[in-house]
């Protein structure tokens, strides 16, 4: 049963939301696009905002579906096995057996495995995100700082009579640097000037035929 919850996440994580997104209403392969991910930043550049906001909210599901299945079956002491579940749906958004193995960053995703399993450092991690994306109105760095933060965050949740499983803690390390490997050429860009903010690529997206 433990080997099947990783599997369904694997599973639930593959669903190729935002490459049906670009090709149900713009007849695209958004891996084909942009930066060619299928995540919800790329959508919102090449498709538009609605579709964007949808295939974020379906990306996050993903991940907290993935955590609270596995939750519901093999209970809430079987940390490690709630991690697999997570991390395989990490590893479905960013390699999805449908698309070649080509997917997304991990970011939604990511935050709504942490939603499933600790909700504080999920909600804090969006906070972070969130302040950043304010002031720089750039989606990658704001990412990066987030997955950053977040083993310190996963740490400082465990204080108290209950400390933070070990487990919960080698996801944190694990997610961050799949989410940081995962924007390596975005911080590429960033150190040659060339990363777009959200509304600089918008106005080009919209611009172009």
């Amino acid at each position: 049963m433990p080997t099947l919850m990783v599997l369904i996440g694997y599973g639930l994580g593959s669903l190729p939301c935002g490459y049906l997104a670009g090709r149900w209403l713009k007849g695209i392969d958004i891996r084909q696009c942009g930066s060619g991910s299928t995540g919800a930043t790329n959508v919102l550049r090449q498709v538009g905002k609605g579709p964007a906001l949808l295939v974020f909210l379906l990306d996050v599901f993903k991940g907290t579906a993935a955590v609270l299945l596995a939750r519901a079956v093999l209970g809430p002491q079987a940390h490690g096995w709630l991690v697999a579940a997570g991390l395989a749906a990490l590893a479905g958004h960013i390699w999805p057996v449908w698309l070649g193995w080509r997917g997304g960053k991990a970011v939604a995703t990511g935050l709504g495995m942490l939603l499933g399993l600790v909700p504080a450092v999920g909600l804090a991690c969006l906070g972070i995100f969130l302040t950043v994306l304010s002031l720089s109105r750039i989606v990658s760095i704001s990412s990066v700082m987030a997955a950053l933060s977040l083993p310190v965050l996963m740490l400082a949740a465990g204080g108290g009579s209950q400390p933070t499983p070990i487990a919960y803690l080698m996801l944190a390390v694990v997610a961050a640097a799949l989410v940081i490997w995962r924007h390596r050429s975005n911080l590429q860009r960033l150190i040659q000037g060339r990363e777009p903010r959200l509304g600089q690529q918008q106005q080009q997206s919209q611009s172009q035929p």
